[in-house]
């Protein structure tokens, strides 16, 4: 096993800056569970004006804000309509919906994008022997699409369906602040559409701990309600707020290079025979390589790239995800490189 070490698994691996670290230390705090830590104030006050909401809530991870979502957006009874693959649908979190008492309908996408007539669709179908539709939900950049990002237009046509029928728009946007530098546009093109949106301090924002769920203030009001029903209520939390505050303000600009040094590695990968890497129509940070023409399974040539220190995350059966953040520079893509070349050589 080698010194060196390259972690692709996630951008979750990221570490706090200094200034996240000096801003934690010196952050001002109070209880939460009261409205009186300024930090945490201060925060959602500041991830609400940056995607143009009126309110937004601190949460200890993207699971819960999507929960509380989830919750404060639907009656029991009701029917979501999400798109297949949605991560907050997918493993452990797909419990959510059941125990919320609510209907779950997926609907197939091209690269995780749904189209408005998918919605028109369903929506036409509703009648009073079925569960209500009230809530379309929507995952920008989509994980399991390789990190692939909507365009405005996409959005807003989805939204305008829902909308023209009653239904509102969730955008899980873990990720959002990558997919508006991919796009090259404001994040709040994507946001003036819906009617929330959750995204991760925690991610490439390099923040310790934490995410946001941002809406209309009645809506947060009934979302706090979940969060604190859920156990997610935190005390002096401007302690974890500090570090969020400062990603928002630093690190949004600096995700183009994450991007850079993705697609680096997936031009670089072309040259290698026996491996392909996919990338959708707007890519974001991630590389999804497949390996089926090397006769190898996910795990294998997961274990293959261990071995040389470069960490990823297996897609089963053939595929393999590598996610990019303020870690990872160039030498480590070109050392990515000469160590695949060995591996396929030998």
């Amino acid at each position: 096993m080698t010194e060196r070490r390259v972690d692709l698994r996630s951008d979750t691996v990221t570490q706090p800056t200094e200034a996240m670290r000096a801003a934690m230390m010196a952050a001002p705090v109070g209880d939460d569970a009261y409205g009186e830590d300024p930090t945490v104030n201060q925060l959602e006050e500041l991830a609400a004006a940056k995607v143009g909401m009126e309110a937004g809530l601190y949460v200890p991870s993207g699971s819960m804000g999507n929960r509380c979502a989830l919750e404060a957006h639907t009656r029991p009874g009701d029917e979501v309509l999400y798109g297949a693959g949605a991560h907050v649908f997918g493993g452990y979190r797909a419990q959510s919906a059941a125990e919320a008492c609510l209907a779950a309908r997926s609907v197939p996408l091209e690269f995780g994008v749904m189209r408005p007539e998918q919605v028109e669709e369903i929506a036409d179908q509703a009648n009073p022997n079925r569960a209500r539709p009230s809530l379309v939900w929507i995952e920008n950049p989509h994980n399991l699409s390789g990190g692939s990002a909507w365009l405005p237009a996409q959005v807003e046509a989805v939204a305008e369906a829902a909308h023209k029928h009653g239904l509102n728009l969730h955008i899980d946007g873990a990720r959002i602040f990558n997919a508006a530098v991919a796009v090259g546009v404001d994040v709040r093109t994507y946001t003036e559409h819906a009617d929330s949106v959750m995204f991760c301090a925690s991610k490439g924002l390099s923040a310790p701990v934490g995410s946001l769920l941002c809406g209309r203030r009645e809506f947060i009001k009934r979302a706090r309600q979940v969060r604190s029903r859920l156990g997610g209520t935190m005390r002096q939390a401007g302690i974890v707020a500090a570090g969020a505050i400062v990603a928002l303000e630093t690190m949004v600009e600096r995700l183009t290079e994450d991007q850079a040094h993705a697609q680096l590695l997936h031009e670089g990968l072309a040259d290698i025979d026996g491996l392909e890497s996919i990338q959708p129509p707007h890519p974001t940070n991630f590389v999804t390589v497949d390996c089926s023409r090397l006769g190898w399974n996910s795990q294998e040539l997961v274990d293959r790239w261990k071995a040389c220190g470069i960490l990823s995350h297996p897609r089963p059966p053939h595929r393999v995800r590598l996610v990019f953040h303020r870690h990872i520079k160039a030498d480590d893509v070109e050392y990515f490189l000469a160590c695949t070349r060995r591996l396929i050589e030998h």
